[in-house]
Parts: structure tokens; C-alpha cells; sequence
């Protein structure tokens, strides 16, 4: 298959599979593009989770854009984005139309409440995963445990205005890749 028309299936694929945002596609796209595609692996996939987490727009539609550049250029990234968003677009497109007449209906209340728990659960996986390829020795359990307790602190104790840059995910995520390259420089010369 044309790999311009495989990109646009492929992210078409998890577009449509997914619900709740951009996190809940993360075990959607390790599947499809570690495990089935091989576009990918473990480690660069959280790369590109990173990388897309700290720059604007939404986290899977800059993985799209990232995975498929790397596989066909330019063309590869469009036509990975395209696919990523048009499932989006027409479900919201039919959703728009038609949810003030259902959104106070007990059993679309229910099945959303469900549906939410059910994303919870996919993104958790996720995040269990990325943990056991990402935290693999104490310099990384460090900087985990770090950018973990202040993104927790920004998120539920509402940390004071003067600090709040602390707790930014573009903060934490430049701070974390330079704490991982001090410490890689400091073990092992600048070598893996």
C-alpha cells in the first residue's frame, strides 16, 4: 500500500477509536504504531509524546505530524494529520447537530460517565507502560518523582500566582530533558 495512503488510514483508524482527548489516543497509537506498524518504538514514541505535549496544538495530532514526516516527509505528516482529525471533525459535525436534543436523556448521561471511566483505564495503561521504558535507573526515578510532585502540586494545591511557572508542562518538560542530558554527560561522558 502507498505509504501516504497507510499513514492516512493508520491515524484515520485511531482517530475514530478514540474518545477523551489526546491522552486517552496514547494507548491507541502505542498499538498501532509500535506493536502493528513498527513505525515506531517504545522510546520514541515517548519522545514524541514530549515533544508533542510541550508544543501547541493537541498532543496526538502532533504525534501524527511527527510520526508521519519521519516516514514520508512533508507529505507523510499532512497526510498522518488529515487522518488523525477527519474522524474528529465528522463525528463532532454530527454531534453538534444533535446533542442538545439528548444531553439530558438518563442513558447518554450514563453511557458518557462510562465512557469517561472506560478513558481513565486506557490512559492509565498507557502511563504504566511509558513508566516501565522511561524510569530505568535512579537518576530517572529522580526526575520522575520530581516532575511528578510539582505537576501534582499545580494540579490539586493551586500554587501560588508568583509560582505557577513551576508547574508548567513546557517547564517541566525542558527541565527534565535538561536534567536527563547532565546526568547522562555526568555517567557516562555524553555516551548511552
Amino acid at each position: 500500500m502507498n505509504i501516504l495512503a497507510d499513514l492516512y488510514l493508520t491515524f484515520a483508524k485511531v482517530g475514530v477509536c478514540t474518545f477523551g482527548g489526546g491522552y486517552a489516543m496514547l494507548p491507541i497509537l502505542q498499538r498501532e504504531l509500535v506493536e502493528n506498524k513498527g513505525w515506531a518504538t517504545e522510546e520514541q514514541l515517548a519522545d514524541y509524546y514530549a515533544v508533542g505535549q510541550c508544543t501547541p496544538g493537541i498532543i496526538a495530532v502532533n504525534t501524527a505530524t511527527f510520526v508521519g514526516r519521519s516516514k514520508a516527509g512533508i507529505p507523510g505528516g499532512v497526510c498522518a494529520t488529515l487522518g488523525v482529525v477527519s474522524p474528529s471533525i465528522a463525528i463532532i459535525l454530527v454531534i453538534a447537530a444533535f446533542l442538545s436534543n439528548f444531553m439530558d436523556i438518563p442513558w447518554v448521561i450514563h453511557a458518557f460517565n462510562g465512557v469517561r471511566a472506560g478513558v481513565v483505564a486506557l490512559i492509565l495503561t498507557s502511563v504504566i507502560k511509558l513508566i516501565k521504558n522511561a524510569v530505568i535507573d535512579w537518576p530517572t526515578r529522580i526526575i520522575y518523582i520530581l516532575v511528578l510532585a510539582l505537576a501534582a502540586w499545580g494540579t490539586f494545591l493551586a500554587p501560588p500566582a508568583a509560582l505557577k511557572w513551576l508547574t508548567s508542562p513546557v517547564f517541566l518538560v525542558i527541565c527534565a530533558g535538561v536534567a536527563g542530558l547532565v546526568v547522562r554527560t555526568v555517567k557516562g561522558g555524553g555516551k548511552k
